[in-house]
């Protein structure tokens, strides 16, 4: 899964919720061919740049609510974004941006949990999301023929 969005505030803080949301691991499971066994193995959260200061941060599918609070891509108005998804880019910017980046709506998500990064004096301009497939792994890996979510 990804997520979608821009960051801005003062740039030391911007670089240290970086370095935080790079550092995080998450458990990805992976399933045997008969989908009756699940093994859960360890991946780091990826962040990749695009142009004009979009980030697109990818991690498990299953961490979906817990990323998505974090950032907080909360549809209704949150009391730390103060309305950013509403007055500051209107809604016709933010659909071209998506229809550009290939990104879907922002779904529905539990926010009752988060994680803790760094995110003082940062705020996010969500876009929205991106899901990924799933893929088997190859004959030569040690799990040859189970499949995952193609991260």
């Amino acid at each position: 899964m990804h997520a979608i969005f821009i960051p801005y505030g003062i740039k030391d803080k911007v670089d240290l919720f970086v370095r935080d949301m790079q550092s995080q691991k998450f458990q990805l499971p992976v399933y045997s061919p008969d989908k009756k066994e699940t093994k859960t193995i360890w991946m780091q959260g990826s962040l990749r740049i695009l142009p004009f200061g979009v980030m697109e941060y990818v991690f498990p599918k299953e961490s979906m609510d817990l990323v998505l609070t974090t950032l907080r891509f909360m549809k209704s108005e949150h009391p730390n974004t103060k309305g950013l998804r509403t007055s500051y880019v209107p809604p016709f910017i933010l659909n071209r941006m998506r229809k550009l980046l290939k990104a879907d709506e922002i779904p529905d998500f539990k926010s009752d949990m988060s994680l803790i990064w760094a995110m003082n004096d940062v705020a996010i301009i969500p876009i929205g999301i991106r899901k990924d497939g799933d893929i088997l792994e190859p004959a030569n890996a040690p799990l040859a023929g189970w499949s995952h979510e193609a991260i």
